[in-house]
């Protein structure tokens, strides 16, 4: 792992492939998450470009915040990701789910030179339903058990793969995960997605219901230059669930 120093704190991030051609594609997890998620894609069957994934503040190996959830975080954590893409060079930013929403913030509030985006699982608003933000308060296993049913974070996915994601969900812990929850719920840029000026790409798994399919052919029609693809077989975490099938639709918006 590497880090860059910004804003009084240290972020830390994984850098694959460095002296290949092509973008420097940055990646950014979701709520609760890592880096770690996005394994398959900066790993060595992933792209052959340059791959740079970030631990937000509080996870993983980076410094973290203290910050209310909402706006606050949500700048905190754009921060951390205009400072690794500044120092990477990154040309190309991909968000899973809350993920999304900090690219969104940078391609709209921040002076980066991004040549394409792709949000993956994610929305232009990310209401979380009531009762997982209660559970995320109260009785955080709980919580993780609804995260993990069917058709949520996973469609169907090897025992190896939820238990990857429940320890990963556990050692980020609850409360870094509650905030990051109850920072998506806030988040709506619905009324802004005009003003995202480069290609984005609209990337969702087939059964995805936290994010599901009807969020992304939303924003693939209400930005400038918008397209939308389905990963078959796969929920919220497509990247994890079907890296192959996710992969070939994010090397085709890159190549396109």
């Amino acid at each position: 792992m590497e880090t860059v120093g910004h804003d009084g704190r240290e972020t830390a991030y994984r850098l694959a492939t460095p002296g290949a051609a092509g973008p420097t594609t940055l990646f950014v997890h979701g709520s609760g998450g890592t880096h770690r998620v996005w394994a398959a894609q900066y790993g060595p069957k992933g792209p052959v470009h340059p791959a740079v994934a970030v631990d937000l503040s509080g996870h993983g190996a980076s410094a973290d915040v203290a910050t209310a959830p909402g706006p606050e975080t949500l700048a905190a954590y754009t921060d951390d990701v205009v400072a690794v893409a500044r120092a990477t060079d990154a040309a190309v930013l991909v968000g899973n789910s809350l993920g999304g929403a900090v690219v969104l913030r940078a391609v709209l509030e921040r002076e980066l030179p991004v040549e394409r985006v792709v949000l993956a699982g994610s929305g232009a608003k990310l209401a979380v339903r009531e009762d997982l933000r209660t559970w995320l308060a109260e009785d955080f296993e709980r919580a993780l058990s609804w995260l993990h049913g069917e058709d949520r974070l996973f469609h169907d996915p090897a025992d190896r793969l939820r238990e990857r994601s429940l320890a990963q969900m556990r050692a980020t812990g609850r409360a870094v995960t509650e905030r990051d929850f109850l920072t998506a719920h806030r988040f709506d840029v619905r009324d802004r997605l005009d003003a995202v000026d480069v290609p984005l790409l609209a990337l969702v798994g087939e059964h995805d219901g936290l994010t599901p399919v009807a969020y992304h052919e939303y924003l693939a029609t209400a930005v400038p230059d918008g397209e939308v693809a389905v990963v078959p077989d796969a929920a919220h975490l497509a990247m994890v669930e079907r890296p192959a099938a996710f992969g070939a639709a994010l090397a085709d918006f890159l190549e396109g």
